[in-house]
């Protein structure tokens, strides 16, 4: 399969967001994660409009812990964009493993925040932080963490609700797995987001408390049987604080 002068080589994951596929860059030589995009903005000139706006921000971003974003390409009527690559694990990835020594923790959590203040400085918002969304490069490394999707979240749509299930980029996905994935990403909703009030710089800060809590302590801050529940929780108990 091929889209511009990008090869399909093999698909790397699926998402809300879309599936991503690692591809060959014809041109340059080098090979690139390439995300087509769902139907949605295909079948929207407006929202294509506001994504593309909002991707020639990110790529002007340029900092060391938010994963690159090398273009946005179309060919017929499919749309994507091409990204950096990066070799490594995810964090939800590592926590299987259980909780991080203290050093480390800290360490990510530096690099985590670095990138935050860099995309909060530009009025970029993630909206969708969590151990997924943050990958850890290899040892030797320049930046050993790299923060995914950064604002594609809120290109989806900018005028809807944050919590509008039926459009949100990382709760989209149907199917049998629906609900682990509404699970794993309501965990790390801020309270404004389940309220369906405008998510803001305090929404990311949330989202980064509960990923550094989980990290020292190898469980998430609020979990619940199903996602009203998890919500719930988030609403009105204290996370397990003696567990730090």
């Amino acid at each position: 399969m091929r889209l511009d002068h990008y090869e399909i080589v093999a698909p790397i994951a699926a998402g809300g967001m879309g599936e991503v596929y690692r591809a060959r860059d014809t041109k340059l030589g080098r090979d690139v994660p390439f995300k087509v995009l769902p139907e949605i903005f295909a079948a929207d000139g407006d929202r294509l409009s506001r994504f593309q706006r909002e991707a020639q921000i990110l790529a002007a971003l340029n900092h060391p812990n938010i994963a690159h974003i090398y273009g946005v390409c179309e060919s017929g009527d499919v749309r994507g964009i091409v990204m950096e690559l990066i070799e490594g694990e995810t964090l939800q990835h590592r926590l299987k493993r259980g909780r991080l020594p203290l050093h480390d923790a800290l360490e990510i959590a530096r690099q985590i925040a670095e990138a935050l203040e860099a995309a909060h400085e530009r009025d970029i918002i993630h909206r969708d932080l969590k151990p997924g969304n943050i990958m850890l490069a290899p040892e030797g490394s320049a930046a050993k963490v790299k923060v995914l999707d950064f604002g594609l979240a809120k290109s989806i749509d900018s005028r809807a609700p944050d919590v509008n299930f039926s459009n949100s980029p990382t709760l989209m996905t149907a199917g049998p797995t629906q609900d682990n994935v509404l699970l794993g990403t309501a965990a790390y909703m801020s309270p404004e987001q389940i309220r369906l009030q405008a998510a803001g710089e305090q929404s990311d800060i949330w989202a980064f408390g509960c990923v550094l809590y989980e990290m020292l302590t190898g469980h998430q801050a609020f979990t619940g049987e199903t996602v009203t529940d998890l919500m719930g929780g988030i609403l009105r108990i204290e996370p397990d604080w003696k567990a730090l």
